[in-house]
């Protein structure tokens, strides 16, 4: 009998819910069953907890900040998370650059890992998508103020999606151990 994991993200401008959803089709590819929602959408996180064999929480990162609905369901259910084989994804786009693209090499990943009460299994980092055009304003504004003071593109019309696909299926394919 396969396995189920619960795979529950945000995801702020859909980078991170497109990581989820390919980790899901390689998940059920393998044979597992996978039950998958957004934290803003989430009825009943305690009996989708406890009803997953695993879990994944995946969050992508604004302004140096990971989701607040990601952080309130893990302060509240850190005692699920901690019963189960789980693992936190984290989507930024400072992970863009190699040598911040791991947990223990990524200061946002870091900070929060340190101010949480859940231990997760595995942890992952992967970079998400830069794309001025879809940004409002401010948001425009202020990550290409982001961008330039740590070397990144300015251009207003850039679109770059960082994510290393082949990263996103190993970790599904690690993930998934029958």
């Amino acid at each position: 009998m396969p396995s189920t994991t619960c795979i529950i993200y945000s995801s702020v401008d859909g980078q991170t819910k497109k990581i989820c959803d390919r980790i899901r089709i390689i998940l059920e590819d393998l044979g597992e069953s996978v039950v998958m929602t957004s934290a803003t959408n989430l009825n009943q996180p305690q009996t989708i907890l406890h009803q997953a064999d695993k879990i994944i929480l995946a969050s992508s990162i604004r302004y140096g900040k990971h989701s607040k609905q990601i952080t309130t369901l893990i302060e509240s259910y850190h005692g699920v998370l901690n019963s189960k084989i789980s693992a936190f994804i984290s989507v930024n786009l400072v992970a863009r650059k190699k040598e911040k693209s791991s947990f223990d090499t990524n200061p946002y990943v870091i900070k929060f890992l340190q101010s949480i009460p859940w231990k997760p299994t595995k942890t992952a980092v992967f970079a998400g998508k830069l794309n001025y055009p879809s940004y409002k304003f401010w948001d425009r504004f202020l990550i290409r103020l982001i961008m330039k003071l740590t070397k990144g593109p300015t251009d207003p019309n850039t679109v770059i999606e960082y994510t290393d696909w082949s990263a996103v299926e190993n970790f599904a394919k690690k993930w998934y151990q029958p």
